[in-house]
């Protein structure tokens, strides 16, 4: 069952979901919008050659920090990570969907590659958002602006198991600004 903007609200304001900051506006009919961090990760490719999934020694990407009054210009063809401004807390009994705003879309925007699913019991916690630009003009992407949002969905029950459980191998527990691949960790 996706929740309604009545629902939203009382498990916002019963401390259940937690978006911080978030403005009343944001909360559409079945969603929340979320907004653009300042920070971002951009592929080293000047020193990089390869992408290896499991080579722990490599720094694939770099940090570049905007500031909140200047944009990220992405080029056509290009992929970066982001983050949402907000902080997102999830119960152990609700899900969320990460989506672009289709006014975005429209101008060849994508926000997610697959990482669009946030597990039960995401503990307080930014969203990393994969960016590419699809189109053929550079796109400016202004910190603070809506590029996304996110509907919840509740469980039948609470997970057994929620995100960050010891058993999970939950690498991006707690993340702040946006964070790169952690596959490495994975066994092959």
């Amino acid at each position: 069952m996706i929740l309604s903007d009545g629902s939203i609200r009382k498990l916002l304001s019963d401390g259940q979901l937690i978006i911080d900051p978030i403005e009343d506006q944001q909360i559409q009919p079945a969603s929340v919008d979320v907004r653009l961090g300042d920070q971002f990760l951009v592929f080293r490719n000047h020193t990089s050659e390869v992408i290896d999934p499991f080579d722990k020694s490599v720094e694939l990407m770099e940090p570049v920090d905007v500031g909140p009054d200047k944009p990220f210009i992405l080029h056509p063809g290009e992929f970066v990570l982001g983050t949402t401004h907000e902080a997102i807390g999830l119960p152990d009994d609700l899900v969320a969907r990460v989506e672009g705003k289709s006014s975005l879309g429209r101008l060849g925007l994508l926000i997610h590659a697959t990482a669009g699913f946030v597990d039960p019991g995401w503990p307080r916690g930014q969203i990393t958002l994969e960016l590419s630009n699809v189109a053929t003009l550079p796109i400016k992407l202004w910190p603070g602006m809506r590029v996304g949002q996110l509907s919840f969905h509740r469980l039948d029950r609470a997970a057994e198991r929620p995100y960050g459980h010891p058993g999970l191998n939950s690498k991006y527990v707690g993340q702040v600004g946006p964070v790169a691949s952690q596959y490495q960790r994975n066994r092959r």
